[in-house]
């Protein structure tokens, strides 16, 4: 057995909680605040909760896209004779990093997704949410959520172009 990978293994598992955890509070304390400040959206407001649910879903699945390059990462790391404690910190660093070029692009993506979205339709989508209009909360969270699904993959390569891959000799 590896000890390394499974030491490894361990951290990432307890760091994904941890992080996932508080990846979704900020994310959805920053939105009931922007609700409330922006549109006086209270806090029972079930429409506006679909739309934070829809994000939070959106932050998850484009966070997660982050797993597969943090592995790659870390088998590259663990190969090499490092002792546990620098791999530990190696690990936190460069998982920071890609989580946070993830939870970035996954909050972009959704803040311009919805504000264009918002200019191409008649209605204002964070008025008719303020008034607890559930299918528009329904719609602007499946934009939201469709979007985080095209770009995963594409946001997963960037990140994935930051390990640092043993360079291989010429032909």
């Amino acid at each position: 057995m590896n000890s390394n990978v499974f030491f490894l293994g361990i951290i990432e598992i307890l760091s994904a909680i941890s992080m996932g955890l508080v990846i979704l509070s900020t994310t959805y304390k920053i939105l009931k605040w922007y609700g409330k400040k922006r549109f006086d959206i209270g806090h029972n407001n079930v429409a506006y909760s679909i739309f934070i649910a829809s994000v939070l879903f959106g932050m998850g699945l484009m966070v997660s896209g982050t797993i597969e390059p943090i592995v790659s990462s870390f088998r590259l790391l663990s190969n090499a004779e490092e002792s546990a404690s620098d791999l530990f910190l190696s690990f936190l660093f460069r998982g920071g990093i890609y989580i946070f070029i993830a939870y970035s692009a996954g909050l972009g993506i959704s803040l311009i997704g919805i504000l264009i979205y918002s200019k191409l339709t008649p209605i204002d989508e964070f008025v008719e949410m303020k008034n607890n209009n559930i299918g528009v909360a329904i719609i602007s969270g499946a934009i939201i959520i469709t979007l985080i699904l095209l770009t995963k993959d594409g946001v997963a390569l960037v990140i994935e172009s930051l390990i640092p891959y043993p360079e291989l000799p010429p032909r």
